[in-house]
């Protein structure tokens, strides 16, 4: 007999509620210990944003680090400090977060889509290759859900090409590739501690790099422009007040220390998936080689075959599984390129020239996640344990049995 789905009012399959943020006394004393003081702000009244900022690079094994106020803000002071100008295209995946793409038209630049690998969603070396042209000025990879993009393909291009990579690690706090940390491989890795990301202090974000002139520009945009050892009121480049609080500083410092733990039985719970998901007919996890020396997992994602469960629709299954009690979701409902912004070049900016038209614009890879095949599930039910695992897969042959 088969069994009652919970979107029809039978039992959930997963009766477990799964806490995001996680946090303890500690985080409660710290936060508390820097209100009483008095000396919120920064850069004058106090060293908490430093002390992280130190503890941050060295976790990432980095030269530097900066603080900022998000993952967009920070994408936008990697772009102006690799020197971009006006009309320079700047290459994106489409299968992102809009971030990605409108930091580039922030800074009058010109973003370039180029499809995913249909077996990782990270953005295509081929694809990037075939895309530059004389006015390339730099590469933007998303390791998409904390999965490493192909990182020794996309230098060798850079180099090639005398372009600036700038890695988009928002997903990817504590990942690895090849033993590196995310982040660490490019000219720029950047980061969010928005309220969902794996290391969070509600808003905020980072950037981190080796490079000591893309350092000292990075910090003098962020604090408007002034430049170290100058004087409080002198302004020598285009920045804003971009600075994140001691407040967010001591949470960061806290959460920072409980990551690595975190990271790995994100790890060890996404190859436990994928050993109990392959199992299961019309479900197909995605691809980690042997470089994938560690995956956060900030997205679980697995690709979703109608045809294995009677022609069951993926938004239709994406809903059964979340009323089942899966922390799941369907993903993004389209490219980023068929955002309006794009397709109406609602840009207010002055260098797109009349030329680029996004309506154009066609990734079938990208489109196939989008519409039909991509199923999230998100990265607080991967600090579960094994039987949670087991049971999200229960869910899910809960929902092939009763269509079939």
């Amino acid at each position: 007999m088969k069994e009652k789905l919970a979107i029809n009012g039978g039992p959930k399959a997963v009766n477990k509620e799964f806490l995001w943020p996680i946090f303890d006394a500690g985080d409660v004393n710290a936060v508390t210990r820097i209100a009483q003081s008095g000396k919120w702000g920064n850069p004058d009244c106090g060293d908490e944003v430093a002390k992280f900022e130190e503890e941050f690079a060295a976790y990432c094994g980095a030269k530097y680090a900066i603080t900022c106020v998000n993952g967009s803000v920070s994408l936008r002071l990697a772009l102006i400090a690799c020197d971009v100008k006006p009309g320079d295209e700047v290459i994106v995946p489409p299968y992102t977060f809009i971030t990605t793409a409108s930091s580039v038209i922030e800074c009058n630049c010109v973003p370039v889509f180029v499809d995913i690998d249909p077996n990782t969603y990270n953005i295509s070396p081929a694809a990037i290759e075939a895309a530059i042209t004389e006015r390339t000025k730099a590469i933007i990879p998303v390791h998409f859900g904390g999965l490493a993009c192909d990182m020794d393909a996309i230098m060798d291009i850079a180099r090639k090409h005398g372009l600036r990579v700038i890695e988009d690690a928002a997903h990817g706090h504590g990942a690895e590739y090849k033993g590196k940390k995310l982040g660490s491989i490019g000219d720029v890795g950047s980061f969010s501690f928005q309220s969902s990301k794996n290391l969070t202090s509600g808003e905020g974000g980072i950037v981190i790099t080796n490079d000591d002139e893309l350092y000292a520009m990075m910090r003098s945009l962020r604090n408007v422009g002034r430049i170290e050892g100058g004087q409080w009121y002198d302004h020598y480049n285009p920045g804003c007040n971009y600075r994140i609080t001691q407040i967010q500083a001591v949470l960061l410092s806290q959460q920072l220390k409980r990551l690595e733990a975190q990271t790995r039985k994100r790890n060890d719970n996404g190859l436990y998936l994928n050993h109990l998901l392959s199992k299961v007919k019309g479900i197909s996890p995605l691809s980690r080689n042997e470089a994938i020396t560690l995956h956060c997992y900030h997205i679980y994602i697995f690709k979703y075959d109608p045809a294995a469960f009677g022609g069951l629709s993926r938004n239709d299954f994406a809903a059964m599984l979340t009323a089942e009690g899966v922390p799941s979701f369907k993903g993004y409902p389209h490219p980023l390129y068929k955002q309006p912004l794009f397709q109406n070049k609602n840009f207010m900016c002055y260098a797109i020239p009349d030329h680029v038209d996004y309506t154009q614009v066609y990734c079938p890879n990208a489109e196939q996640a989008c519409s039909s095949d991509a199923v999230w599930i998100l990265q607080h039910a991967l600090l579960g344990e094994k039987e949670d695992m087991e049971a999200f897969v229960n869910a899910i042959l809960k929902i092939q049995t009763s269509q079939l």
